[in-house]
């Protein structure tokens, strides 16, 4: 996901909402080929909405504007204080008192992107994340590897700050996703040890 580019222009929307492709293409500099990619990619985030808008003459024309999701995206930038949360965070004490502050982080996270449906496949638990993830903006992937287990792949990892500062924010990431997914899951590589993504692999349980 580009961000900056993203960020730059939900922001002109914003300005701009609600608005047309060729109102943005004037705005951008950029062909409205291009603009109307990159609205489709955001309509797919559920970033933005389209509203269809009939004319007395020829074809209906399209407005758009930002989402609420899209409305938090624009203005989510809290890495500075999220720095400063988690660190506090991992010198509460004492250590069982800690433990259960990370647990209710994680539960609390587990209820932000919804418990999963124990009932279906453990594959289509995945797609059902990977569906809730990318609407939150996450560039992630599903693969398998040699032995055939599956493997969320995450190409930009959403809590990178805070990693380098501590790595324990991964095993928190890990234990969320083993929670939704009702599975065993491992961090099997990481962006932090130079690798591309981060890649968390799944135990077929079912």
């Amino acid at each position: 996901m580009h961000r900056d580019s993203d960020t730059e222009f939900l922001a002109q929307l914003q300005r701009l909402q609600p608005t047309t492709v060729q109102e943005l293409c004037t705005a951008t500099g950029v062909t409205a080929n291009a603009v109307r990619q990159r609205l489709l990619r955001l309509l797919a985030n559920g970033w933005i909405t389209r509203e269809t808008v009939k004319q007395d003459r020829g074809r209906p024309s399209h407005m758009y504007q930002l989402s609420a999701a899209g409305t938090r995206q624009l203005g989510d930038d809290y890495s500075e204080i999220a720095s400063i949360l988690w660190r506090e965070v991992l010198r509460v004490q004492p250590l069982d008192v800690r433990k259960q502050l990370l647990e209710r982080v994680k539960t609390a996270l587990v209820e932000r992107f919804g418990n999963t449906d124990r009932a279906q496949t453990l594959i289509e638990r995945l797609e059902g994340l990977k569906s809730k993830l990318r609407k939150e903006g996450f560039d992630v992937e599903l693969h398998q590897n040699d032995s055939q287990l599956p493997i969320i792949r995450e190409h930009n990892c959403p809590y990178h700050e805070l990693a380098v500062e501590d790595s324990s924010i991964c095993e928190l990431e890990q234990a969320v996703y083993s929670e939704l997914l009702g599975a065993d899951v491992e961090l099997a590589s990481c962006q932090l040890d130079g690798h591309n993504c981060c890649e968390f692999q799944v135990s077929v349980s079912d």
